[in-house]
C-alpha cells in the first residue's frame, strides 16, 4: 500500500511539473468593455480591460487597449465586449452628439450607425456629414457633430421636428 502512494505521488507530481513547464496557448490580447458603456464619450482606462483569447476567435479588426482609450464609442457596448476600430470614433473635443427628433419617423429605419446625414429644418440645411451615434424609440437620433453645428441643431429641434436627408 505504502507502495501503491508513492507511486501516484510520483505521477500526481510528474503531471504537475509537467502542467507548470507546458506552454501557455498561444493567444491574442483584445481591448474589451470592462462595463456598459455609452456611445459618444471618450473611453477611460477604466473603461476598458484585456482579455487574451485564442486568435480564431478574435473579431475582425480588434483593437488593443492603447488604441481604444480616448476614443469613443458609435453605439454603445455591453460589459465583456470586444472593441473593434469600426466601433470607435475618434474622440474630438470640438464635436458634441445631439439628439433630435425626426420630422418623418419613417426615416428612422433608413438609419444605421455611422452612417452621414445632413440636418434640414424647413429650408435650410443646419448641419452636413453629421454621423448617426444611435437611433431610439424609432424617432429620435443622436448625432456627432460640430460643435456650433451640435447647438444649431439643438436649439432649432426645440422650436420643430428637424429632417436628415442621407448622404
Amino acid at each position: 500500500m505504502n507502495l501503491m502512494r508513492k507511486i501516484l505521488a510520483v505521477l500526481f507530481l510528474l503531471v504537475a511539473t509537467g502542467v507548470a513547464v507546458w506552454p501557455a496557448p498561444a493567444g491574442v490580447e483584445v481591448a474589451v468593455a470592462a462595463h456598459d458603456l455609452a456611445a459618444g464619450v471618450p473611453l477611460t482606462p477604466g473603461d476598458v480591460v484585456v482579455h487574451r483569447i485564442p486568435p480564431e476567435l478574435s473579431p475582425g479588426g480588434a483593437v488593443p487597449v492603447e488604441r481604444a482609450v480616448g476614443r469613443a464609442l458609435v453605439s454603445p457596448a455591453r460589459a465583456g465586449e470586444p472593441l473593434t476600430d469600426l466601433r470607435l470614433s475618434a474622440a474630438n473635443p470640438d464635436t458634441a452628439s445631439v439628439a433630435v427628433r425626426l420630422g418623418d419617423p419613417a426615416v428612422a429605419g433608413l438609419l444605421t450607425t455611422g452612417a452621414r446625414v445632413d440636418v434640414v429644418a424647413q429650408d435650410r440645411v443646419l448641419a452636413e456629414a453629421a454621423s448617426v451615434v444611435a437611433v431610439r424609440d424609432g424617432e429620435v437620433a443622436v448625432l456627432n457633430l460640430d460643435r456650433a453645428a451640435a447647438t444649431r441643431v439643438a436649439s432649432e429641434s426645440l422650436a420643430q421636428p428637424v429632417a436628415l436627408t442621407l448622404r
